[in-house]
């Protein structure tokens, strides 16, 4: 049985349906991480598509799997250990935070999204808990998670509403209360823009404790630019912010464009220490907390979400 070729550690990550230890391989002596999922609690045909994904997927900037296996009731991925943990928790430690490093995380989750799009792949959950740190003293990131992740190539479209509440992309929202219409790639693209916007200024572009008024605001891509927060950050970010935070998916940047903008393109320094960042970083670590206890950390399909509807007023 291949899991006895592993001792079993420490806990090192929880999800819905899956916990991961640290692991080492008896015979090299190499350590991994385990991810233990339970196939009562999980869907059985998207196990599949994340194992089939993880299989064709080998990036730098991607979490790789080294093996899988499975008993009668769970499933085992064995894949790198990156040793720095989810970004945001690493980085809310950091006494300063600048432009220049937001350019250069923001550039590496690019880079591997060219990748996977490349590949017919769609992550379909970009959030900060799914960018891990390869170790705790580089600001090298690995994308991981691929269990809403899906196979473009695959004969049914993407239509499930699925994601994570304030980084899910307008398309995948419509579909809440209304036929369920295709979507693509470009839902990813929305995700690094939420993600470079919180970068930036250590807050999201969008919030509410309601999360009708949340969606309505995603939806109208409704987002501004806090002189107090961002008057020191260049407009270049800004306008590269823009083209990934609009509402029509034909216009919105794709990865491959997103690397040909001139924000990401500039090799000036802009190493000042962004204003006001340690602060609102902190903040938001709380409110991202609350919000995964509030509105659950995913919404996987469409009917649980069904009540969700736009108000009147």
């Amino acid at each position: 049985m291949p899991l006895s070729d592993y001792d079993l550690h420490k806990e090192i990550g929880k999800g819905a349906f899956s916990v991961v230890y640290l692991v080492t391989e008896k015979k090299t002596k190499q350590q991994w991480a385990m991810k233990i999922i339970d196939k009562k609690s999980s869907s059985k045909a998207a196990l599949e598509t994340e194992i089939n994904i993880m299989k064709k997927v080998d990036h730098p900037g991607i979490v790789k799997m080294h093996e899988f296996f499975e008993t009668t009731d769970k499933t085992y991925l064995v894949v790198d250990l990156v040793t720095g943990g989810p970004l945001f928790d690493k980085i809310v430690d950091k006494k300063y935070f600048t432009e220049k490093e937001a350019k250069s995380l923001t550039k590496q989750l690019l880079e591997a999204l060219k990748y996977l799009h490349a590949n017919g792949i769609v992550h379909r959950d970009l959030k900060p808990e799914n960018l891990l740190l390869k170790s705790a003293t580089t600001l090298e990131i690995a994308l991981s998670d691929f269990g809403l992740s899906k196979l473009m190539e695959e004969d049914t479209f993407m239509k499930t509403t699925c994601g994570t509440p304030s980084y899910v992309a307008p398309e995948v929202l419509n579909n809440i209360n209304s036929t369920p219409t295709a979507y693509s790639s470009a839902v990813d693209m929305w995700g690094v823009g939420v993600i470079t916007y919180i970068l930036l200024c250590g807050f999201p572009p969008f919030y509410s404790e309601d999360i009708r008024k949340l969606f309505e605001s995603i939806m109208s891509a409704s987002y501004d630019f806090p002189q107090q927060y961002w008057g020191s950050i260049s407009k270049e970010a800004k306008h590269f912010i823009n083209c990934l935070l609009t509402v029509d998916p034909e216009k919105r940047y794709s990865a491959a464009q997103a690397l040909e903008h001139p924000w990401v393109l500039d090799s000036s320094s802009q190493a000042q220490p962004l204003p006001h960042w340690n602060d609102q970083i902190k903040k938001y670590m709380v409110i991202r907390r609350n919000e995964s206890q509030k509105f659950g950390a995913e919404l996987i399909f469409a009917k649980p979400m069904a009540q969700v509807k736009p108000s009147t007023n």
